[in-house]
């Protein structure tokens, strides 16, 4: 209750302030606020309003970490198809040019053995960068969150055995 609804309270010559959750009682006879220990019903209902900003704070941190995982695992999959195309194309134009190049110092069979062999070893190396990003991303669990919300349903708990 503000300031002003206590002094409209105590105007109206009532000794004491009512609401919701009145944490201070007005004492006419020394004109001042005392405080008094907040009620069971009061701290319920604080825990109530806390318990549900904390549950909010942690579904914004959870999204937060779900959102920076899913863009790993894009990346990862982009890095993969880069690497899919890489190899197909590999195998389609350059594996050609390469194996006619190579194909006048030695045998054609031998010339394009060799360039398959370089084309799938540049191809393995993006596919093992593309694996790497996705397995950082997955599994698609945020592990931050959930590790919060460990902390802090051992702190409530500890709490309230005291």
């Amino acid at each position: 209750m503000s300031h002003v609804a206590a002094t409209r309270a105590a105007d109206r010559g009532t000794d004491r302030v009512t609401g919701p959750i009145a944490d201070r009682v007005t004492d006419r006879s020394a004109d001042r606020v005392t405080e008094r220990e907040p009620s069971t019903a009061e701290l319920v209902n604080r825990l109530s309003d806390q318990v549900s900003r904390l549950a909010r704070d942690e579904i914004r941190l959870a999204v937060a970490e779900m959102r920076t995982k899913g863009k790993r695992v894009g990346t990862g999959a982009g890095l993969l198809g880069g690497a899919g195309v890489l190899a197909w194309f590999g195998l389609m134009t350059v594996l050609a040019g390469l194996v006619l190049l190579l194909a006048t110092v030695m045998p054609a069979w031998i010339a394009a053995f060799v360039v398959a062999v370089a084309v799938f070893g540049v191809a393995g190396v993006l596919a093992l960068v593309g694996r790497k990003q996705i397995r950082r991303g997955t599994p698609p669990v945020p592990e931050e969150a959930m590790a919060s919300v460990k902390q802090d349903i051992a702190t409530v708990s500890e709490r309230a055995h005291r």
